[in-house]
């Protein structure tokens, strides 16, 4: 029994041990804390609190505190797999991971575990600034309904960042990222409702998983456009899914 035992235990500390100093290697990088955190937290205060929050009954204040949670939480996923994946790759750290005697999958599972981490942390930040300066009023399953979209909501992104990660090269991988980024961000209707801009807009944010994640946070505010929950949950399945294999896939081929 203990023989069964005792390689389980292994493992699990393997994992544990991976994802704690994943998260505290990032924790530890200004250049990455700063701006995954900060970043949501001054757009939310200068459109939400500052220009939004008396508007319409607050709610500007309610729509932007769950689209830039969003928005928020997409940075540590997109940044944390695509750009450190990619420069990993390229100095031969994958390489070395699967050459030592720990789990295959505890390298992945760090990094979701870093992004999620990083996802309810801005999720936090944000709710606390829209209890506090943007008069925000909600329901407690509501609050915790947008922490959980949001903290559930990295893993495809993940799976996006890790795409990015395994086809781009170190250097290139910061640039692929900010290009997706910020215009997928903008065409999802995450920085201002999509009805303000042309119709073809509201068409095309089909494709794109930030979409449907606003959506689904927008849901739990009452803001969003109307679809069907099922609907936004499975496409962010299929995106993920379909991420995960394409990079796998990648990963397998490079050896």
């Amino acid at each position: 029994m203990n023989a069964i035992v005792q390689p389980s235990v292994v493992s699990l500390r393997c994992y544990y041990l991976e994802a704690k100093y994943e998260c505290l290697r990032l924790l530890r990088t200004p250049s990455f804390v700063l701006p995954s955190l900060l970043f949501p937290s001054i757009f939310y205060l200068m459109f939400g609190v500052l220009l939004g929050g008396g508007r319409n009954g607050g709610d500007a204040a309610r729509y932007l505190l769950a689209s830039y949670g969003v928005f928020g939480i997409m940075a540590p996923a997109l940044f944390g797999f695509g750009v450190a994946v990619a420069q990993e790759r390229e100095r031969g750290f994958l390489a070395l991971k699967r050459a030592l005697p720990m789990p295959p999958g505890a390298y992945l599972l760090a990094k979701m575990a870093m992004a999620m981490l990083f996802a309810a942390m801005i999720s936090l930040m944000l709710a606390t600034l829209a209890m506090t300066l943007g008069a925000v009023t909600l329901q407690p399953w509501q609050w915790l309904a947008l922490l959980a979209v949001n903290v559930l909501g990295a893993l495809p992104f993940c799976a996006m960042g890790l795409l990015i990660g395994v086809f781009a090269s170190g250097q290139g991988a910061p640039a692929l990222v900010n290009l997706i980024y910020l215009p997928m961000a903008f065409l999802s209707g995450l920085w201002l409702p999509l009805q303000a801009l042309p119709a073809i807009f509201g068409k095309l944010a089909l494709v794109w998983p930030a979409y449907h994640l606003g959506q689904i946070a927008l849901k739990v505010v009452g803001r969003d456009a109307g679809g069907s929950l099922a609907m936004h949950v499975g496409v962010l399945a299929v995106f993920t899914v379909a991420f995960f294999l394409l990079a796998r896939a990648r990963l397998v081929r490079s050896g």
